[in-house]
């Protein structure tokens, strides 16, 4: 599975450098120089300038780290290759992966990567199947399962203790006690 570890934004400047919209929770060590990063097939990004006279820019399919670095709140990410502000602007929108095997598990028992809960049955302490894990959803008070109901809506778990007291990867589920009306709203 293929984990989304930033996208790249426009240009800083005229030698090839780019914003970053961080999507990890370790840029120093997903954007260290000589990292290569997978790019998102299928990603679009916007008309680019062409390599030389008929030929289009291509988004490559690996781009390798020469230098990062955080500028007022934002990383700044120079790619080898990348040399001017014209090819960086074709690389706008571009998400960048690395593969969930090559992720390392945290070493906290109380800490998931999203991948690890997505398809996850989630179940209540009595045992009531109540649906699956469809994606996780950061919100800036807490992070949100989605849960997909046998029905076929979706339904919005605060992933907190109080409301989720168990994750049971090796069983496959997710332990839910949802106050009264959570799953109605």
């Amino acid at each position: 599975m293929q984990l989304v570890v930033g996208r790249i934004g426009k240009p800083h400047g005229v030698r090839g450098e780019v914003t970053v919209e961080v999507r990890t929770d370790e840029p120093e060590a997903r954007f260290a120089p000589g990292s290569v990063l997978r790019t998102e097939p299928g990603a679009v990004p916007p008309p680019a300038p062409a390599n030389g006279p008929g030929v289009p820019f291509r988004v490559p399919a690996e781009l390798t780290i020469e230098e990062s670095r955080f500028h007022q709140g934002r990383m700044l990410v120079a790619f080898d290759g990348i040399l001017d502000r014209d090819t960086a602007e074709g690389l706008r929108g571009t998400l960048l992966v690395v593969d969930s095997a090559d992720v390392e598990p945290p070493e906290d028992p109380e800490e998931f990567h999203d991948h690890q809960l997505v398809g996850l049955a989630v179940v209540t302490p009595a045992g009531e199947r109540l649906g699956e894990v469809a994606r996780i959803d950061h919100a800036p008070s807490s992070d949100l399962l989605v849960l997909r109901r046998p029905e076929g809506r979706t339904a919005l778990i605060p992933f907190v203790r109080a409301i989720v007291p168990e994750v049971d990867l090796a069983g496959g589920r997710v332990i839910v006690d949802p106050p009264a009306g959570l799953l109605d709203l």
